[in-house]
């Protein structure tokens, strides 16, 4: 028994499917996408900020920058986190997908701050711990802070349920 000769490179091009695509190229393609979606998560939290200024009475750039508002600050920095966790999940569960990844990016981040401002809602409604009281109080409140945990939770639950 003979051993067999080793194959000859190929001089024909490689077949459909098979090319590779230079470091380069993937690093371009993936900045590409971390600049997409980095954009895209930046509008949601500015869309998320005007939102929950809607929802509160007063401008709520005033009552952080110059009141210095603790229940303010952070009802919107909770609220803020809720919407980035949500982006993040829309993010993780895209699977490489770019267009369709933004896509959920964007419905499922805007779906989110939609449940957050009727949690807000709710909230006033159902509890009786009034969004409209709490930042008129110079001292952070124990409602402010429960209605912080209540958007974290919320954002997660949402975040979870993406992926």
């Amino acid at each position: 028994m003979s051993p067999t000769p080793a194959p000859a490179p190929s001089l024909l091009p490689p077949a459909v499917g098979t090319e590779t695509i230079s470091l380069v190229e993937t690093l371009g393609r993936g900045a590409l996408a971390i600049a997409a979606y980095a954009a895209l998560g930046v509008i949601l939290l500015i869309i998320g900020f005007y939102v929950i200024d809607l929802a509160i009475p007063g401008k709520l750039s005033k009552m952080i920058k110059e009141d210095r508002n603790p229940n303010a600050t952070l009802l919107t920095g909770s609220g803020l986190v809720a919407v980035g966790l949500i982006v993040a999940a829309s993010i993780w569960s895209s699977g490489g997908a770019l267009h369709e990844g933004l896509l959920a990016t964007l419905v499922f981040g805007l779906v989110g701050i939609g449940v957050q401002t009727v949690a807000m809602i709710a909230f006033d409604k159902v509890a009786g711990i009034s969004v409209r009281e709490l930042v008129r109080e110079p001292d952070l409140q124990p409602g402010a802070r429960l209605l912080a945990v209540t958007h974290l939770a919320i954002g997660l639950i949402t975040a979870v349920a993406v992926i």
